[in-house]
This record gives C-alpha cells, sequence and structure tokens, in this order.
C-alpha cells in the first residue's frame, strides 16, 4: 500500500514537471499532456516492452492517463506558483525514482528474470520517462549530464534484490530501499555527486 501511494504521488509529480517543460518549449495543451504522460509512464512502458510483459501498465490501467493528463492541466493553471515548489519537486522526484525502480524490479522478478535483468528493468523504470522528455524538447537528457540519477536507480534495484533474495521482510525491505535511494539522490543534488564527464574536443577529418 506504501509503495502504490508513492507510485501515484510519483506519477503526479512527474507528470507536473514535464508539463513544466512543455510550457517552456510553447507546447500547446495537447503537447502538454502528451509529454506528461510519456514522463510519468514512459518508463513503465519501456520495462514492459523490452521485457515482454503485456498489457502495457497504461493499458492494463487506463485511469493513469487521466491522472496525468489532470496534473498537467492543473500544472498549466498553477504554473507561476510553480517557481517556489522547486525543492519539493525535487524531493518528490527522488522518493519516486526509488518507487519506480522497486516496481520495476518486482516485475523482472515475478517473470522469473536473472538478477541483472532485475536490476536494469528497475531502473529503465525509473529512468526512462525522464530520458524521452528530454528527447522530446529537443535537449540532452539530465541522466547524461547530471547529477547522480541512474546510478541511484542501479544501487537501490540491487539492495532491493539482495533483501529479497536473503528473505529480507517485505515491508522492512521497501521502506529501507526507498530511505536509501532517496537519501542517495537527495545526497547527489546538495552535493552536485556526478559521474565522470568524458570530453572530447576534436574533430574527426
Amino acid at each position: 500500500m506504501l509503495l502504490q501511494i508513492i507510485f501515484y504521488v510519483a506519477i503526479t509529480a512527474e507528470a507536473m514537471t514535464a508539463a513544466l517543460a512543455a510550457g517552456r518549449r510553447n507546447m500547446d495543451w495537447f503537447g502538454v499532456c502528451v509529454l506528461a504522460c510519456v514522463t510519468a509512464l514512459g518508463g513503465g512502458t519501456a520495462r514492459d516492452l523490452v521485457l515482454g510483459h503485456y498489457p502495457l501498465i497504461w493499458v492494463a490501467n487506463p485511469y493513469l492517463l487521466l491522472i496525468c493528463c489532470a496534473a498537467a492541466v492543473v500544472t498549466i493553471g498553477l504554473a507561476r506558483y510553480m517557481a517556489a515548489l522547486r525543492w519539493p519537486f525535487l524531493l518528490l522526484d527522488a522518493l519516486g525514482l526509488a518507487a519506480f525502480t522497486i516496481i520495476g524490479c518486482n516485475v523482472a522478478l515475478e517473470m522469473g528474470q536473472q538478477p541483472i535483468i532485475v536490476v536494469v528493468a528497475g531502473m529503465i523504470t525509473g529512468i526512462a520517462g525522464g530520458i524521452l522528455r528530454d528527447v522530446l524538447c529537443n535537449e540532452v537528457p539530465l541522466v547524461f549530464s547530471s547529477e547522480l540519477y541512474a546510478t541511484v536507480a542501479i544501487i537501490s534495484g540491487t539492495l532491493y534484490y539482495l533483501g529479497r533474495w536473503l528473505a529480507v521482510p517485505h515491508d522492512l525491505l521497501v521502506l529501507g530501499t526507498i530511505a536509501i535511494g532517496f537519501a542517495l539522490r537527495v545526497a547527489a543534488i546538495v552535493w552536485k555527486l556526478e559521474m565522470p564527464k568524458f570530453v572530447y574536443d576534436k574533430e574527426l577529418r
């Protein structure tokens, strides 16, 4: 139940931040709603496509599309106040990253996938939506150039899988994984922890 509540809060927050990104690109209301749905549900969709897990998450639960579109429309109306909510959205995003990762791992585990696929499925669920948002906005995805994000998903997924393997009580495991993933992501934001960057500025002739 806790994981489900965090999931709904997270997709709402993701849809709202996507709506703001659409506004910065001067998209119409349809574009705002599409970007909100792609961002909030893109991770689960990508995971399901990769694993062959059908029906897709939003096909099985069409009300999720309504939640994303409603969040996008609300954001349009409240856009002028959103700048003051930057940190709450960052914290919700960090919480959502851990929750999405666990949900992705669970789907792969239920399908009997190997450990590395379980972790990858969790990572895809956590980061793919943001990648799709940035690509559609014609930007380099933040996950490839900003503070630790995918790495946090990988660590969270690995911890969750190990906890399942060690038969840690599920509620305790979920809370522990979310707490660690959340703390790591917030630490990365506060202290600007990043992966080493590859810089190559010479042209090949």
